[in-house]
């Protein structure tokens, strides 16, 4: 039986096919029906440049890796640590990342950093822009009533955001400013205020973006009409920021994030280069005696990002300004890479 999906052929270049349904899943597996799918910023620059860092397409894939659904089947064994046996019918949010479980890495507790991963949508992995995806049962978190499958979706987002908080080793009172307002920057911003940072500055150049930041309790910095590194030093006092997290394009924000860190102070790049080129002045950091701390992804996050949006303590929502249908992939993409129509997070929903 044929389903909808898209694929990306090369830059600025989705299709939307038909494609062959997934295999039946086999063992410790579930096929999952996707109901509301991101728009990520890693998306973004497979989707402009056909690569990654390092990782380029060779061959035409199903982008995607931020989801949830409805499990449809199962095969045999179809366990979840978190949510135990896994049953037709149940809701649940996917993490992207299928990490071997026996590597160095994986057993020391970082399967962040398994050098066997697996992950949706980055190549040669396929992804959740399609209808239907067959994914390990181990990787499936069930979902409370209250979470519906957008929310559902961002809780991979989210994670990153709690991922790079945590590697910072933060304390309550810590300052922060976090360079970018996008969708990573804006939960980081809430994951920092459930750390109880403050004060937390955000940096962004485009306003709207600005607008939601200083919304959702940052301190606005707007980069395209003032000198940020001078404002944010005026309002610390000359000190800088205990903790500078960088959630942007990596490329001169890495700088701009290094300036405005205190002495002794740590810098958390989450951003991903365009170039895969780490640009920094030596000088600045060791100075400063930075701890730079690069952060990849998340671990172990599920369950304390399905507890906060349980709880409301955060609305994963309140970052969504647009939805298309899975047809329209196509065009949400393009607006999201030309940052157009006010666009902060676009959810794919298929009805």
């Amino acid at each position: 039986m044929p389903m909808i999906g898209v694929r990306l052929h090369g830059p600025r270049t989705l299709k939307v096919e038909q494609l062959s349904d997934p295999k039946p899943p086999g063992k410790g597996e579930v096929l999952v029906r996707v109901d509301a799918a991101g728009i990520c910023g890693s998306d973004l620059h497979m989707y402009l440049d056909a690569l990654i860092g390092d990782t380029k397409l060779k061959a035409p894939i199903v982008p995607g890796h931020e989801f949830a659904g409805a499990i449809i089947s199962t095969g045999e064994e179809p366990l979840s640590e978190h949510s135990g046996l896994l049953r037709p019918g149940m809701r649940v949010a996917v993490d992207p990342a299928q990490p071997c479980g026996t590597c160095e890495l994986c057993l020391r507790g970082h399967p962040n950093l398994c050098t066997n991963l697996h992950f949706c949508g980055l190549f040669p992995d396929g992804g959740c822009f399609c209808e239907r995806i067959v994914v390990p049962a181990k990787t499936c978190f069930s979902l409370p009533d209250a979470l519906d499958a957008e929310s559902g979706a961002l809780l991979e987002p989210l994670g990153v955001a709690l991922h790079a908080v945590s590697l910072a080793n933060v304390k309550p009172g810590d300052s922060a400013v976090i360079i970018g307002a996008g969708p990573i920057g804006l939960l980081i911003l809430e994951a920092a205020k459930q750390a109880k940072m403050e004060p937390i500055f955000v940096v962004e150049q485009l306003p709207w973006r600005l607008h939601l930041a200083e919304k959702l309790g940052g301190i606005p910095i707007d980069s395209a009409r003032t000198d940020a590194r001078e404002k944010l030093m005026i309002q610390t006092l000359g000190r800088g920021v205990d903790v500078a997290f960088e959630a942007a394009w990596a490329d001169q924000s890495i700088q701009l994030a290094a300036e405005m860190a205190r002495y002794g102070g740590k810098l958390v790049l989450v951003g991903i280069s365009r170039d895969d080129r780490l640009a920094i002045n030596h000088s600045t950091a060791r100075r400063k005696g930075l701890t730079i701390l690069l952060s990849r992804r998340m671990k172990h996050t599920y369950p304390k990002a399905i507890e906060l949006v349980e709880s409301g303590r955060v609305n994963v929502k309140s970052i969504v300004t647009h939805r298309f249908p899975l047809v329209q992939t196509p065009e949400a993409f393009e607006l999201n890479a030309d940052y157009r129509d006010h666009v902060v997070k676009v959810i794919i929903t298929n009805p």
